[in-house]
């Protein structure tokens, strides 16, 4: 990742984890196993090397938070609309 510039580090950091636990509770339709997932495959990346400076890690930890809060809201917006419905 060191190949890539300042700018972009920071822009991916910001965006890919949030949108990755948005992506997998769509998926998954729980956002505790979005969130493992997530943890899990950044996890990987950093033991493979992929991410070496301790700021990527945080905006990494910021990012997974929004996007762990965005999601839970997703899912209890999509459950109260399903229970509206069933009633």
């Amino acid at each position: 990742m060191e190949a890539l510039s300042l700018e972009t580090q920071i822009t991916l950091a910001i965006i890919v984890p949030a949108l990755l636990v948005i992506l997998f509770t769509r998926i998954t339709f729980n956002h505790w196993v979005a969130l493992i997932l997530t943890v899990a495959l950044f996890a990987t990346s950093v033991y493979a090397g992929y991410t070496h400076k301790l700021w990527v890690y945080v905006i990494d930890a910021a990012s997974l938070t929004i996007g762990f809060w965005y999601a839970t809201r997703m899912q209890n917006s999509y459950n109260s609309k399903k229970e509206k419905s069933l009633s």
